[in-house]
């Protein structure tokens, strides 16, 4: 079987789009017997240099093409010369890709799927725009898509109403190798933020909590790690001095993973107040490292506190609120702190990208099987070379 992943932005880009669809075609490569390849854009967004054209990301084959327009809607219609011969294309993300594919299926006549990853509501700009063109447009496009997998039960939850039968439920996992058991040993009062730059992650709300913690009591500090978006580092160090935090803060741009990991054995708590999120993958893969997840109360984060029972969740703008809960916690003691993190990194086991792309592969034979097509069994995860990445 033969997988084209397309997606907009993809490695060296770093977020939650491109960690998700690199796990799933290295994972389809090397466990699951599946020719999986990826079509993505040729510059980062916010980044002037073109790509090199192709490239091999973790063993995964990468083509790039060129695009113009906005970033929101980048426009590259020469996709339709880079199909090739696959057996299914597999778009992430609702945008360009998504409806042009779907406009365009009577002439390239591919079985289409499609993850929705958080759709396009990630900010409220534009709202009511965003609802009509989703309610019209995304709409009549989504028929041209055998199967609408939303990446957690909060896109569920939105795509439910105009998907119906098409829609399947696959939550994103997590790379168990990246970050586990990064996070400091002996409790710190240090958190750490991480992800990009961006306005819908309200990372300018950790500066008037961290002044709370402050107040409450002891050293405490931020790490804030990451690349800019549609917020840059003068930004956000802007609205840290404002709160009068500054000196409390780090700043830590474009870090590699093996860096995230140095700066997570800093810190015992991850903090996120975004306003939106698909998933929230960032969050597991700080649980997995043994951070305490401090949260925005929204869907995605309420549902992940009460599967795993470890995290603080409140809105972001209590931030007396949340100050309080953390204060308490921390006040239990070292042990206390200590178990904590034993158990966060246990209950992330239940996030594993080996089943989640299991999952994808049963949904895509079942495709192509309604579609009058016969796929090559895939390999079995316990029999494969090279054994499980968990």
């Amino acid at each position: 079987m033969k997988v084209l992943h397309i997606v907009r932005q993809f490695n060296p880009s770093v977020g939650g789009l491109e960690d998700s669809v690199l796990n799933l075609a290295r994972i389809q490569r090397d466990l699951l017997g599946i020719d999986a390849t990826v079509l993505t854009l040729d510059r980062v967004f916010g980044a002037p240099d073109r790509l090199p054209a192709t490239d091999i990301v973790q063993g995964v084959p990468v083509r790039r093409i060129a695009w113009r327009g906005s970033t929101r809607y980048p426009l590259a219609p020469g996709v339709l010369r880079h199909l090739g011969d696959a057996t299914i294309v597999h778009v992430h993300a609702i945008d360009f890709f998504f409806d042009f594919l779907a406009a365009t299926r009577w002439l390239h006549g591919r079985t289409l799927v499609a993850s929705t990853h958080g759709g396009f509501f990630h900010t409220s700009a534009l709202r009511a725009i965003k609802t009509m063109w989703f309610r019209t447009v995304t709409r009549a496009s989504l028929h041209a898509y055998a199967r609408i997998v939303a990446c957690s039960h909060s896109d569920a939850q939105m795509f439910e109403p105009i998907a119906g039968t098409r829609l399947l439920t696959i939550e994103n996992g997590i790379d168990q190798r990246k970050f586990r058991a990064a996070a400091a040993a002996d409790p710190t009062r240090t958190i750490v933020s991480f992800g990009r730059f961006a306005r819908h992650k309200q990372i300018d709300l950790l500066f008037p909590l961290l002044a709370r913690l402050r107040a409450g009591g002891g050293d405490w500090r931020l790490i804030v790690a990451g690349r800019p978006a549609d917020q840059s580092e003068a930004d956000l160090a802007a609205a840290a001095r404002a709160a009068g935090v500054a000196d409390a803060v780090r700043f830590v741009i474009a870090p590699s993973d093996n860096e995230l990991k140095t700066l997570f054995g800093q810190a015992s708590y991850y903090g996120c107040l975004s306003r939106h999120e698909g998933f929230g993958l960032a969050a597991v893969e700080a649980l997995s490292a043994g951070l305490i997840p401090v949260l925005s109360d929204i869907v995605p984060f309420r549902r992940l506190v009460g599967q795993t029972g470890m995290g603080i969740v409140r809105p972001a703008d209590d931030v007396d609120g949340l100050a309080e809960e953390m204060l308490a916690l921390h006040a239990r003691g070292d042990e206390a702190l200590r178990s904590l993190r034993t158990h966060a990194i246990r209950e992330s086991a239940h996030y594993d990208w080996n089943d989640v792309a299991r999952r994808y592969t049963d949904m895509y034979g079942t495709v192509l099987m309604s579609a009058g097509k016969n796929p090559a069994p895939p390999i079995s995860l316990d029999t494969a070379q090279g054994g499980s990445l968990s």
